[in-house]
Protein backbone atom coordinates (compact mmCIF):
# COMPACT_ATOMS: atom_id res chain seq x y z
CA UNK A 1 0.00 0.00 0.00
CA UNK A 2 2.95 2.05 0.45
CA UNK A 3 4.17 1.92 -2.92
CA UNK A 4 0.84 4.40 -4.15
CA UNK A 5 1.53 7.20 -2.26
CA UNK A 6 4.05 8.28 -4.24
CA UNK A 7 3.32 11.19 -6.33
CA UNK A 8 3.28 10.40 -10.17
CA UNK A 9 2.66 11.58 -13.25
CA UNK A 10 -0.48 9.48 -13.03
CA UNK A 11 -1.66 10.94 -9.35
CA UNK A 12 -1.12 14.56 -11.07
CA UNK A 13 -2.99 13.44 -13.96
CA UNK A 14 -5.90 12.25 -11.47
CA UNK A 15 -5.64 15.60 -9.30
CA UNK A 16 -5.52 17.81 -12.29
CA UNK A 17 -8.88 16.04 -13.77
CA UNK A 18 -10.84 16.45 -10.47
CA UNK A 19 -10.17 19.48 -9.70
CA UNK A 20 -10.87 20.76 -12.38
CA UNK A 21 -13.37 18.76 -13.92
CA UNK A 22 -14.95 16.98 -10.44
CA UNK A 23 -14.96 13.52 -8.89
CA UNK A 24 -16.79 11.77 -11.63
CA UNK A 25 -14.95 12.45 -14.66
CA UNK A 26 -11.65 12.23 -12.51
CA UNK A 27 -13.03 8.49 -10.83
CA UNK A 28 -13.58 7.59 -14.45
CA UNK A 29 -9.67 7.92 -15.05
CA UNK A 30 -8.94 6.03 -11.98
CA UNK A 31 -11.11 2.97 -13.13
CA UNK A 32 -8.81 3.28 -16.73
CA UNK A 33 -5.52 2.72 -14.83
CA UNK A 34 -6.98 0.51 -12.49
CA UNK A 35 -7.55 -1.39 -15.84
CA UNK A 36 -4.24 -1.12 -17.08
CA UNK A 37 -2.82 -1.93 -13.81
CA UNK A 38 -5.01 -5.23 -13.49
CA UNK A 39 -3.87 -5.92 -17.36
CA UNK A 40 -0.21 -5.74 -16.58
CA UNK A 41 -0.56 -7.71 -13.44
CA UNK A 42 -2.37 -10.52 -15.57
CA UNK A 43 0.37 -10.65 -18.09
CA UNK A 44 2.85 -10.50 -15.38
CA UNK A 45 1.31 -13.91 -13.59
CA UNK A 46 1.15 -15.76 -17.02
CA UNK A 47 4.30 -15.16 -18.09
CA UNK A 48 5.32 -12.07 -19.67
CA UNK A 49 8.31 -11.84 -17.61
CA UNK A 50 10.31 -13.50 -20.27
CA UNK A 51 9.33 -11.54 -22.95
CA UNK A 52 9.92 -8.42 -21.12
CA UNK A 53 13.43 -9.20 -20.64
CA UNK A 54 14.41 -8.77 -24.62
CA UNK A 55 16.67 -6.07 -24.91
CA UNK A 56 14.43 -4.97 -28.34
CA UNK A 57 11.16 -4.65 -26.52
CA UNK A 58 12.51 -3.00 -23.18
CA UNK A 59 14.14 -0.36 -25.75
CA UNK A 60 11.27 0.44 -27.44
CA UNK A 61 8.81 0.96 -24.31
CA UNK A 62 11.55 2.75 -22.74
CA UNK A 63 11.34 5.28 -25.70
CA UNK A 64 7.96 5.05 -26.18
CA UNK A 65 7.07 5.52 -22.33
CA UNK A 66 9.80 8.38 -22.57
CA UNK A 67 8.06 10.10 -25.24
CA UNK A 68 4.27 9.88 -23.82
CA UNK A 69 5.93 11.10 -20.12
CA UNK A 70 7.37 13.98 -21.96
CA UNK A 71 4.08 15.30 -24.03
CA UNK A 72 1.94 14.53 -20.90
CA UNK A 73 4.66 16.81 -18.79
CA UNK A 74 4.78 19.45 -21.40
CA UNK A 75 1.45 19.81 -21.68
CA UNK A 76 0.55 20.32 -18.12
CA UNK A 77 3.54 22.45 -17.46
CA UNK A 78 2.56 24.32 -20.60
CA UNK A 79 -1.12 25.15 -19.53
CA UNK A 80 -0.40 27.92 -16.75
CA UNK A 81 0.93 30.11 -19.09
CA UNK A 82 -1.37 29.48 -22.07
CA UNK A 83 0.68 28.09 -23.99
CA UNK A 84 0.19 25.11 -26.76
CA UNK A 85 2.63 23.51 -28.08
CA UNK A 86 0.73 20.42 -28.86
CA UNK A 87 -2.67 21.90 -30.16
CA UNK A 88 -3.22 18.90 -32.15
CA UNK A 89 -3.16 17.08 -29.65
CA UNK A 90 -6.16 16.55 -27.42
CA UNK A 91 -5.86 13.77 -25.72
CA UNK A 92 -3.88 14.71 -22.58
CA UNK A 93 -5.50 18.35 -22.85
CA UNK A 94 -7.48 18.50 -19.32
CA UNK A 95 -10.14 15.70 -20.32
CA UNK A 96 -13.75 17.78 -19.72
CA UNK A 97 -15.93 14.05 -19.75
CA UNK A 98 -15.41 10.71 -18.46
CA UNK A 99 -14.34 9.02 -21.57
CA UNK A 100 -11.51 11.38 -22.67
CA UNK A 101 -10.64 10.76 -19.02
CA UNK A 102 -10.97 7.38 -19.50
CA UNK A 103 -9.02 7.03 -22.65
CA UNK A 104 -6.20 9.43 -21.61
CA UNK A 105 -6.08 7.62 -18.29
CA UNK A 106 -5.16 4.46 -20.37
CA UNK A 107 -2.64 5.73 -22.86
CA UNK A 108 -0.57 7.52 -19.77
CA UNK A 109 -1.00 4.20 -17.90
CA UNK A 110 -0.07 1.60 -20.53
CA UNK A 111 2.78 3.62 -21.85
CA UNK A 112 4.80 4.07 -18.81
CA UNK A 113 7.56 1.70 -18.97
CA UNK A 114 7.78 1.76 -15.03
CA UNK A 115 4.64 0.39 -15.04
CA UNK A 116 5.34 -2.66 -16.95
CA UNK A 117 8.90 -3.17 -14.92
CA UNK A 118 7.50 -2.45 -11.63
CA UNK A 119 4.13 -5.13 -12.03
CA UNK A 120 6.62 -7.85 -13.77
CA UNK A 121 9.42 -7.01 -10.85
CA UNK A 122 7.22 -7.47 -8.34
CA UNK A 123 5.57 -10.30 -9.70
CA UNK A 124 8.51 -12.15 -10.70
CA UNK A 125 10.37 -11.68 -6.82
CA UNK A 126 6.78 -12.94 -5.36
CA UNK A 127 7.21 -16.08 -7.41
CA UNK A 128 11.57 -16.17 -6.80
CA UNK A 129 10.28 -15.78 -2.88
CA UNK A 130 7.25 -17.77 -2.59
CA UNK A 131 7.13 -19.97 -4.98
CA UNK A 132 3.48 -19.22 -5.41
CA UNK A 133 0.98 -21.19 -8.15
CA UNK A 134 -0.99 -19.48 -10.18
CA UNK A 135 -4.34 -19.04 -8.09
CA UNK A 136 -1.75 -17.63 -5.07
CA UNK A 137 -0.21 -15.07 -7.96
CA UNK A 138 -4.44 -13.99 -8.23
CA UNK A 139 -5.03 -13.39 -5.28
CA UNK A 140 -1.63 -11.13 -4.48
CA UNK A 141 -2.58 -9.15 -7.69
CA UNK A 142 -6.29 -8.52 -6.59
CA UNK A 143 -4.60 -7.16 -3.18
CA UNK A 144 -2.49 -4.97 -5.35
CA UNK A 145 -4.60 -3.55 -7.34
CA UNK A 146 -7.19 -2.70 -4.59
CA UNK A 147 -4.59 0.23 -2.89
CA UNK A 148 -4.15 1.78 -6.46
CA UNK A 149 -7.98 2.18 -6.23
CA UNK A 150 -8.30 3.39 -2.78
CA UNK A 151 -5.61 5.85 -3.44
CA UNK A 152 -6.26 7.26 -6.56
CA UNK A 153 -9.94 7.41 -5.38
CA UNK A 154 -8.48 9.21 -2.91
CA UNK A 155 -6.78 11.78 -4.55
CA UNK A 156 -9.81 12.34 -6.61
CA UNK A 157 -12.00 13.11 -3.60
CA UNK A 158 -9.05 16.03 -2.41
CA UNK A 159 -8.95 17.29 -5.89
CA UNK A 160 -12.71 17.73 -6.13
CA UNK A 161 -12.90 19.68 -2.78
CA UNK A 162 -9.69 21.22 -3.05
CA UNK A 163 -11.04 23.61 -5.53
CA UNK A 164 -14.10 24.83 -3.01
CA UNK A 165 -11.33 26.77 -0.95
CA UNK A 166 -8.66 27.27 -3.33
CA UNK A 167 -9.02 29.94 -6.57
CA UNK A 168 -8.40 27.91 -9.92
CA UNK A 169 -5.55 30.10 -10.11
CA UNK A 170 -3.87 29.00 -7.65
CA UNK A 171 -4.35 25.17 -8.48
CA UNK A 172 -3.54 26.29 -12.31
CA UNK A 173 0.00 27.35 -10.52
CA UNK A 174 0.69 24.39 -8.74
Amino acid sequence: MLLQIAVGPVCVFIFNIATSSGFRNAETGVLSVVLIDALYILLAIFGIVSFMNKENVRKLLKYFGSLTLFLFGLNIGSAPLSLKFLPSIKLFSNPSNASRAFISGIVLTASNPLTIVFWSGVFSAKVAAENMNKQGLCLFGAGAILPTLFFLTLISFLGSITNKFLPMIVISRS
